[in-house]
């Protein structure tokens, strides 16, 4: 099944709902959902936010569903920035 719509109806929402508490139509909601648009970053971070998970999670590069811990995130800002 698809992540997006999993976490959907894990929540129980339609795809109106959730599209307007992203503050998107649902049109472009299911294009996303159903893999007819790429995420946009925006996009992205919306629903990571509103579902509390990572990115990583939404785009399966991993099945890890919270959000990373603070502390690897400083790690990997370091890394970048070093």
């Amino acid at each position: 099944m698809n992540r997006l719509k999993e976490l959907r109806e894990d929540h129980d929402l339609l795809q109106k709902e959730l599209a307007q508490k992203i503050g998107i139509s649902q049109r472009n909601y299911s294009y996303f959902e159903t893999g007819q648009t790429i995420l946009t970053e925006d996009i992205l971070i919306k629903l990571a936010n509103f579902y509390d998970t990572n990115i990583d999670y939404l785009l399966y590069r991993t099945d890890y569903r919270k959000p990373l811990p603070k502390s690897i995130l400083k790690e990997e800002d370091n890394l970048v920035n070093n």
